[in-house]
């Protein structure tokens, strides 16, 4: 079952750019609980396109449009 995330925007859809320079810790962080929402595969629509989050059973995450 795959659940679309598209109605709940967390982030704006067009982020400000981040500079080269930024540290990783000043960037937005989200835990992939939060995307998967328990499910084992998620569809996420970006700039019209929809793209499939899956988690494997080794714990990666797999992301393909």
């Amino acid at each position: 079952m795959h659940a679309v995330l598209a109605a709940q925007p967390a982030l704006p859809a067009t982020p400000p750019a981040l500079s080269a320079g930024v540290a990783a810790s000043e960037r937005p962080a989200l835990h992939s609980s939060a995307l998967l929402q328990g499910c084992k595969a998620v569809t996420i629509v970006h700039n019209g396109a929809l793209y499939q989050l899956q988690a494997t059973r080794l714990g990666k995450l797999i992301l393909t449009k």
